[in-house]
């Protein structure tokens, strides 16, 4: 049995929860391929498996780490170029490959090469439509762009065998700015829950981190967890560094530049914070956290939830899936989002949750919601059945 898994190459986020998928599919004797772009490749590979790059379809970022509206439109050429060769690359190692199902997580060339192929196609989304900023949807003609490519994008993900989202079901769906109100039919839509890892940390594991972090586990403890595309990534981590400097000396910190490939040995920053390139023992941080400060990526939010930790989220500027998904951490009054990144707010807003314990509270409830779905699991048991 064979299965080819193509992610979205910006961020890890879809790399990630591919990856898990994969392994439980691998370990019971399905093969696996991968193809991808970017950072998502690189993690792929880091993660040992075989993964072919294809062409990548990315947007621009400004200097400032946040979504660029006018570098993105003159990069429409080569993105249309881009995903016409990517097409013609799947086309190819997809004969060569012969799977038995197409995986896609956001990727919309293998959704239709696969069905080219007449192959099963599968389909992981949390995001059916694309959303525009606040900015631009005060004009009339962008909210009419916005809701005329989201039915055109909701026909095209509509070709495959099955939508699968990986959220909770109304009306906790973090992502329902991003699902809702498309024309794609019901009948092809499936909430599985979410599919970042399950918890499994154990009281040793956390204590081994906290020795090595000297970290005093009844003092407040905070994690920073930076996520997405490179040029958004270097800006931001300058301004957690200032926020985490200003925090209450009692307040411990830790600061994941998340960097595939870097360095994994933490480093001392001050008398009360650490920084990683990369961090191995990310969940066990999580674990021991108090707070997390996060961008507003489905993936990284949803393992926040599974944790059961409040949140500050900090959405990239003008990216519309992010400040949808952080604008439904704020509605459901499990963290505080925040539309700037000054490192004076994000202090305040640390300051906030630690001293008001409602955000813990609601976010242990949460908490409880996301055990009764395994997102992971419940996607493995779709894949088998078209596999049989």
């Amino acid at each position: 049995m064979r299965a080819y898994f193509t992610a979205y190459g910006v961020g890890l986020g879809h790399a990630t929860r591919l990856v898990k998928i994969a392994t439980q599919l691998k370990d019971s004797g399905v093969k696996i391929k991968f193809s991808s772009f970017g950072e998502a490749a690189r993690y792929i590979s880091m993660e040992g498996y075989e993964c072919l790059k294809v062409p990548p379809l990315e947007l621009a970022w400004s200097a400032e780490g946040g979504f660029s509206i006018k570098h993105s439109i003159a990069r429409l050429p080569r993105l249309f170029t881009n995903f016409s060769k990517q097409i013609n690359t799947e086309l190819n190692q997809m004969i060569w490959y012969n799977p038995d199902i197409v995986v896609s997580d956001t990727r919309l060339s293998s959704l239709l090469t696969g069905k080219l192929l007449r192959i099963p196609v599968v389909v992981l989304l949390n995001q059916i439509k694309l959303l525009l900023s606040p900015r631009l949807r005060r004009f009339k003609a962008a909210r009419l762009y916005e809701k005329w490519n989201g039915e055109f994008l909701g026909l095209m993900w509509s070709v495959a065998d099955k939508i699968l989202i990986p959220d909770l079901p109304p009306p906790y769906t973090i992502a329902e700015n991003n699902i809702w109100g498309t024309i794609t039919p019901v009948a092809k839509l499936e909430y599985v829950g979410f599919t970042t890892p399950g918890i499994s940390v154990s009281e040793e594991q956390m204590k081994n981190v906290s020795q090595t972090l000297e970290l005093n586990r009844t003092k407040p403890i905070v994690f920073v967890h930076v996520s997405g595309p490179r040029e958004t990534r270097i800006p931001f981590i300058q301004t957690a560094l200032d926020a985490c400097r200003a925090l209450r000396p009692e307040t411990q910190y830790i600061i994941s530049a998340g960097t595939p490939g870097g360095d994994t040995t933490p480093k001392k920053i001050s008398h009360s914070g650490w920084y990683y390139e990369w961090c191995t023992v990310r969940d066990e941080i999580f674990a021991i956290a108090d707070v997390l400060v996060l961008r507003g990526g489905h993936a990284v939010i949803s393992q926040a939830i599974q944790f059961g930790k409040p949140i500050v989220t900090i959405p990239i500027d003008n990216h519309g899936e992010q400040l949808g998904n952080s604008e439904k951490v704020a509605k459901i009054g499990i963290g505080i989002m925040l539309k700037s990144s000054q490192s004076s707010e994000i202090t305040n807003a640390i300051h906030c949750i630690i001293d008001n314990k409602r955000y813990q509270r609601k976010a242990i409830e949460m908490m409880a919601l996301t055990e009764k779905l395994n997102g992971i699991d419940n996607v493995v048991k779709i894949i088998r059945s078209y596999l049989k």
